[in-house]
């Protein structure tokens, strides 16, 4: 489980192909200082599993079902990436319960710079549009964020600049894809009602 809380912007060192995934190594000295096989990280909202660490750098195998789901089958050699270790029992929850299984991809859609934060309109699939609301929490990228505004096929973000500083957002622009996890909260009632 993830806070949503980016703890550092890291950046893709190699990608090795293989048939049916790819092994994945990021250079983030903060989130592989203290990370062992088997630790999950959140790689740009992703979950994956360390699989072997290096200086500052770890490596994840990341399998095609994944690849194809998010964003991460676009990334290249040097691309930033947000990353964030998992949660213990003593982290403060400061973002939202994120569990780093992404539902979706969604694809920037404006962006609107302001005198302190930015404005970024984000398309919603119709999948997980049952699960967001106003002023509700979303995942994107990997970031626990509020929807500011709730559109009929997309919603807005208000960044703030620790946030545009901190992140991926600060430079993803119209057309980037991006991660989506909706609330696993709403999901788990939605799935309660259904029984």
């Amino acid at each position: 489980m993830f806070t949503g809380i980016v703890e550092e912007l890291g950046s893709v060192t190699a990608i090795e192909e293989q048939s049916d995934a790819v092994r994945l190594t990021v250079e983030g000295r903060v989130v592989s200082t203290d990370a062992a096989l088997g630790d999950s990280i959140a790689v740009n909202g992703c979950c994956l599993t360390v699989s072997t660490r290096g200086d500052g750098t770890f490596t994840a195998d990341v399998m095609k079902m994944t690849l194809d789901k998010t964003s991460l089958g676009a990334l290249a050699v040097g691309h930033r990436v947000n990353l964030e270790r998992a949660c213990t029992p003593q982290t403060r929850l400061g973002g939202h319960i994120v569990q780093g299984h992404v539902d979706t991809t969604g694809t920037i859609l404006d962006r609107s710079p302001g005198e302190h934060w930015d404005l970024v309109e984000i398309a919603l699939p119709e999948q997980i549009r049952r699960y967001v609301v106003l002023h509700g929490s979303i995942t994107v990228d990997g970031i626990s964020l509020t929807v500011a505004e709730l559109r009929d096929e997309s919603f807005v973000v208000s960044l703030i600049p620790e946030t545009l500083a901190r992140t991926t957002l600060g430079f993803k622009q119209p057309g980037d894809p991006v991660n989506l996890e909706a609330d696993i909260i709403a999901k788990h009632v939605e799935r309660l009602i259904q029984k």
